[in-house]
């Protein structure tokens, strides 16, 4: 198979979607890549690096989709990528098609069959999402903390206090691998921590893993209760797929302490806080209600190496047996990759996306049949 892979050209965008060990493992299954010149610069990884594992170098964008088959790219196609991808095509790449109406239109009229890292579940989990929603939570409680600085219109307050002066207290909805990373981030930091959830199971887990966290359910009475007390809330809610669910409303905020931080990691998702809008890693944070928001819709790349070390030691099987074996057989071979299809044959085929549109779903199992 012919396999694209395009540098990334979401503004600050920096990670890359196969490392150079990637491109020889495809090249060792006559495979042909093609990659875009500069492609893995952002994170350290040269030209002759790729080249030396087997690809071949093409100066554009288009080049890239014109040669390739399989795509696979890190972030949501962007509108000169949309206007790339034709109905031979699989798209293989972060997708977060709830959280935006006209970008599915456009992908689904594109014809092509597009899998979304962040729906394939396996045995519960989210194996492609989960490298990504651990840097995420680990950075919320970084960058978070920074932004409480007075020269960043924060509270002036130091997460871990000092002796004498008592530490931050850290509000983190949401008890997933984002939130469980950025409270235990918290923790290290010298915080109090309180993290809200609703699934008991989940916090009886917590309990034990992170004893130094306050667990209770996610509810509007501990919401309120909690709310008026703390400088910094992350917001780590997870609906896979589908639209997060607005958990803090803009009266919320004006319980909070002026100068408060939000960091919402579901920015991807429409956010879990009703003023979120995305941000970008040049210009993250905005205020409303007296509170600093930080909504970069593309957190991990702000720490591409890490984040592509990461993203690929999850994503490579899965690609090569794309490569391999093409989408159908595939899916028939490992099932649970039904769910990452979210769009093929101008069909939407993923039903929380579909949800979030209000508009018609196929099953992927029909349409590709």
């Amino acid at each position: 198979m012919k396999i694209g892979i395009p540098k990334e050209i979401k503004k600050q965008e920096n990670r890359v979607a196969a490392t150079p060990d990637m491109v020889s493992e495809f090249v060792s299954h006559q495979h042909s890549v093609f990659v875009q010149k500069n492609a893995g610069m952002g994170c350290g990884f040269s030209n002759e690096q790729y080249t030396n594992a087997g690809a071949k170098l093409v100066d554009s964008l288009e080049e890239v989709f014109e040669q390739g088959e399989l795509i696979i790219k890190v972030k949501e196609p962007q509108a000169q990528e949309i206007n790339l991808l034709k109905s031979h095509h699989t798209l293989f790449t972060y997708l977060h098609l709830a959280a935006d109406k006209n970008l599915t239109t456009s992908l689904v009229e594109t014809g092509c069959t597009a899998i979304a890292y962040e729906t394939i579940m396996v045995n519960g989990r989210l194996p492609l999402l989960d490298p990504m929603s651990e840097v995420a939570g680990r950075m919320s409680t970084i960058v978070g903390s920074y932004h409480l600085a007075r020269y960043l219109d924060g509270r002036g307050v130091l997460v871990s206090g000092v002796p004498g002066v008592a530490p931050s207290e850290v509000l983190v909805i949401g008890g997933g691998t984002a939130g469980t990373n950025a409270s235990k981030m918290a923790v290290g930091l010298g915080a109090k921590v309180i993290l809200l959830e609703t699934n008991a199971d989940r916090m009886r887990y917590l309990d034990l893993a992170l004893p130094e966290v306050t667990c209770m359910y996610s509810n509007q009475a501990n919401l309120k209760n909690v709310l008026p007390n703390v400088d910094m809330v992350i917001g780590a809610v997870l609906l896979p797929g589908a639209a997060a669910p607005k958990i803090i409303t803009r009266e919320h905020l004006k319980m909070m302490k002026k100068g408060s931080v939000i960091v919402d990691i579901s920015v991807d998702q429409g956010g879990c806080v009703e003023t979120t809008r995305p941000t970008t890693h040049e210009n993250p944070t905005f205020i409303e209600e007296d509170v600093v928001h930080y909504c970069v819709a593309n957190m991990p790349g702000a720490y591409p190496r890490t984040s592509t070390l990461a993203l690929t030691g999850a994503t490579r099987s899965i690609a090569l047996m794309l490569a391999n074996e093409g989408v159908l057989r595939s899916c028939q071979k490992k099932p649970d990759l039904w769910n990452g299809i979210n769009c093929s044959k101008r069909k939407l085929t993923y039903q929380p996306v579909a949800d979030s549109h209000g508009v018609e779903c196929v099953s992927p199992q029909e349409v590709m049949k």
